[in-house]
């Protein structure tokens, strides 16, 4: 049986190259405020590859997404082994663009404390008044440049954004950033509007996008999961305070109040955020979670 070593391995996921296509692995890892913490959650990789499977699904009439399939059977030999069933994905190789591209649906974390500061998110002017926790007029397109592990991603303009891809495709920067920014809020307002129906708000989350062999861009990484998302339930949704979460903002707000930690969770912490995590996963998909 051949192996395979990663040749890509971030803060939750491992990539690994099999030819003419990838292996992405969600591992049990997690990260808060640049850091992987200690613990590990178990089954976290399975639910974060699982969800972003079901919305690659439901948003494929938007447009064309990487993912081949969940199967390991699809899989070389070696990846039909216990530790990677359920929480790998076969993708199509694609050239990223280097760009977070966060939409903000509600006004929390960093675009709450920038507005109370000066009344803007990212440079982008607000109404006045607006509460904490409030939805917005409109969604937000505020991206982010790429970092590299253990760094801050960086919040840029839209004229910076353009800049950044330019870098990256001479001659396509403005196209493939105009063209990415409107996917992003097209997907998120799709994707918003069905998790409503399911008792979910999705208050913010980000994408990442490639170009294929044609130049045509493509949906690629992972797709709003708890951790790439702030995820809130509706019932009890109220403006004006912070909102309760099935995301892991849980585990950000235990690390802001015990900053002795060491970046280690008590058991306490990691049963409540698998809890949430799978709660997540089963009401937004219908289906129970099978690891």
């Amino acid at each position: 049986m051949k192996e395979y070593k990663p040749y890509k391995s971030g803060k939750v996921r491992e990539v690994y190259d099999i030819g003419d296509s990838i292996i992405m692995v969600a591992t049990d890892r997690i990260s808060a405020f640049d850091h992987i913490l200690k613990n590990r959650i178990t089954h976290k990789g399975a639910i974060l590859t699982q969800m972003s499977a079901f919305w690659f699904n439901f948003t494929k009439d938007i447009l064309p997404n990487h993912m081949l399939s969940t199967d390991v059977r699809d899989m070389p030999e070696f990846f039909r082994q216990e530790r990677f069933s359920g929480n790998s994905m076969k993708c199509r190789k694609l050239n990223m663009i280097p760009l977070e591209c966060i939409v903000r649906g509600y006004i929390t974390g960093s675009g709450w404390e920038s507005y109370r500061e000066n009344g803007t998110i990212c440079g982008i002017s607000l109404p006045a008044g607006l509460k904490e926790a409030e939805k917005l007029p409109e969604p937000l397109f505020t991206p982010s440049t790429k970092a590299e592990l253990g760094d801050h991603d960086e919040n840029v303009s839209f004229a910076q954004s353009v800049g950044a891809v330019e870098k990256a495709f001479p001659g396509k920067g403005r196209e493939y950033a105009e063209k990415v920014r409107d996917y992003t809020l097209a997907l998120y307002r799709k994707c918003a509007d069905y998790a409503l129906s399911r008792g979910i708000i999705i208050a913010d989350t980000k994408f990442e996008f490639g170009i294929d062999e044609k130049g045509d861009v493509i949906l690629g990484d992972e797709m709003l999961t708890p951790d790439s998302s702030r995820f809130w339930p509706l019932e009890g949704y109220a403006p004006g305070r912070p909102q309760p979460s099935y995301d892991k903002q849980f585990v950000r707000d235990w690390l802001s109040a015990h900053k002795d930690s060491g970046y280690l969770l008590p058991d306490a912490v990691i049963e409540k955020t698998i809890a949430k995590y799978k709660e997540a996963y089963e009401l937004l998909t219908g289906s129970p979670f099978n690891r």
